[in-house]
């Protein structure tokens, strides 16, 4: 196998691995286990098949075929009404709850352990956009903007606006957000 043949591989088993971790991590979050049916039913359930599309995106993006990646970030928008921008970064352990009305842009970084529930927009503002930590879910309708650093193990409530940094461990309710 050529070089560039065994780094494609190790990609898509990256690729293959980060979904599989996403999909353990909603089964676990939603039905409470990752047992073989847990898994089937997250496998079935609103939000993953936007997780599949996000992750084949960005195993796509990072084998450099800009088509397929930008098949797969619009199959996400008509089919899933989420819209991820192709640039932005999670790691392993993102779930989409519920896909529907979410906006995340392109600069957006995320570490471990990052769920978001529906309508929630995560948006650049004067150039910047924000920087998620490890162990955050994001509530739906809420909404962040700029160049926000939001701690880990952070809980960001329904309809909050978060418009300044969230420091590690808090929960942030309100317009605009602040901990509480």
């Amino acid at each position: 196998m050529t070089q560039s043949g065994e780094r494609s591989s190790i990609r898509l088993a990256s690729c293959r691995s980060l979904l599989s971790e996403d999909l353990r991590a909603k089964a676990l979050w939603v039905y409470g286990s990752v047992t073989r049916r847990s898994l089937l039913k997250a496998l079935l359930t609103d939000g993953t098949l936007a997780m599949v599309l996000y992750r084949l995106m960005q195993g796509c993006r990072r084998l450099g075929w800009k088509l397929p990646a930008m098949v797969f970030n619009k199959l996400n928008v008509v089919l899933c009404r989420c819209v991820i921008g192709r640039n932005a970064t999670f790691g392993p352990g993102f779930v989409l709850i519920h896909s529907n009305g979410v906006v995340i842009n392109s600069q957006v970084r995320g570490g471990r352990d990052v769920k978001i529930e529906h309508e929630v927009t995560i948006g650049e503002e004067k150039g910047k956009s924000p920087v998620l930590g490890d162990d955050v879910f994001i509530g739906a309708g809420a909404k962040l903007f700029g160049g926000v650093t939001v701690g880990s193990h952070v809980k960001i409530g329904a309809n909050a606006v978060v418009l300044s940094d969230v420091p590690d461990g808090a929960t942030v309710v309100g317009v605009p957000g602040r901990p509480v």
